[in-house]
């Protein structure tokens, strides 16, 4: 209705004359407690998330389309026991053991980092999340809007490549610790 120049938006954005720009994309991850009895695991399945108490975002929802659209294609039906608004929220009911989330990356790092949470990978998931800014077509751009958009643009593309260097660390620690519990199973003969 022109009452805002900008905003922040999970995209896609399906809406008649608003434009949209992609800032960061993120993938889907798993957060637990550190109590949960699969804690050490790197690695979830779709099967094994479905059959846990989940604790999500609420619908209606892109991150949440994202999450319901994974599991329909898997063939499954998850238990959705919490569907909460904040995904600090949804951090603080995992930390509390009350069940499992679905988060972006970016969202849970530092929780993980300090042992609040452990992160899975989800096992043969390209669930990934953008965030954009939306504005109406055409419409005219305020030279404090232009540097708005200009500010954020800079500081999520320095932001993605700290992202990406983070992410590909985990990545190969990841990887690198599976080739080694898998050479250390065939050398006891499993």
């Amino acid at each position: 209705a022109g009452e805002i120049d900008v905003a922040f938006v999970s995209l896609p954005v399906e809406a008649r004359n608003v434009e949209t720009e992609v800032l960061s994309h993120d993938q889907l991850v798993a957060i637990a407690s550190p109590r949960h009895p699969l804690a050490r695991q790197k690695v979830v399945s779709a099967f094994a998330l479905s059959g846990e108490k989940l604790i999500l975002g609420e619908r209606g929802g892109n991150t949440r389309r994202l999450i319901d659209e994974f599991f329909a294609e898997a063939g499954l039906k998850p238990t959705v026991a919490m569907e909460l608004s904040r995904q600090a929220a949804i951090k603080n009911m995992v930390a509390a053991d009350m069940g499992v989330g679905i988060v972006p990356l970016s969202t849970a790092r530092e929780d993980v980092e300090r042992g609040r949470l452990v992160r899975w990978w989800i096992e043969g998931a390209r669930i990934n999340w953008e965030l954009g800014l939306a504005r109406l077509s055409g419409g005219y751009t305020s030279p404090v809007c232009q540097t708005f958009l200009k500010l954020c643009r800079d500081y999520f593309a320095a932001e993605a490549s700290v992202e990406s260097a983070k992410s590909t660390r985990e990545k190969k620690a990841t990887s690198k610790a599976g080739a080694i519990q898998r050479g250390a199973g065939k050398r006891r003969g499993k």
